[in-house]
């Protein structure tokens, strides 16, 4: 088993450029996975994301809701419509107070494929190796246990969510 990589995938029953825009448009990201974005979700730009409980499930809202205001950089690699999105961020495992801005970042990548059944969503997480030792398994640990969430909370969102 990689240290270095997490992959999460799920099946999306809905059209491929329902999910796209679910995973490519800042805002819709951000009501499932639980995060406001202060600007889109463009290649080469910095955002920052604040947590901010998701509205798709009540239960992974009240587990977000202790990290409510936390803010977090966000590098937007890539946005290659309707397939790819990709950034780089510091993943889970940050203690209050402490400065990450000088330690590598992990690159987290979403691709689609459409197949029969509709849409697959894979979440790949890399970089952990490179994270310092005393952060590296709580970090790994913590956003395996995160992206299989947020692969429930994409479901659940395009499940209730209206396509417009």
């Amino acid at each position: 088993m990689s240290t270095d990589r997490i992959e999460k995938q799920v099946l999306l029953k809905a059209p491929l450029d329902r999910v796209w825009r679910a995973i490519s448009d800042a805002d819709e990201f951000g009501q499932w996975f639980g995060v406001r974005f202060d600007g889109p979700f463009v290649a080469g730009t910095s955002i920052t994301g604040v947590m901010t409980p998701t509205a798709v499930d009540a239960d992974v809202a009240k587990q977000q809701e202790p990290y409510a205001g936390t803010a977090d950089p966000w590098h937007i690699e890539a946005v290659e419509p309707p397939r790819r999105l990709a950034f780089r961020w510091h993943p889970y495992g940050v203690e209050e107070g402490v400065d990450v801005s000088e330690e590598p970042t992990t690159l987290v990548e979403f691709t689609l494929e459409e197949v029969a059944e509709g849409v697959l969503l894979r979440i790949v997480e890399s970089g952990f190796d490179a994270l310092p030792p005393h952060r590296r398994t709580s970090a790994f640990e913590g956003n395996s246990e995160g992206w299989a969430t947020q692969t429930e909370l994409v479901r659940k969102y395009l499940a209730v969510s209206e396509a417009v």
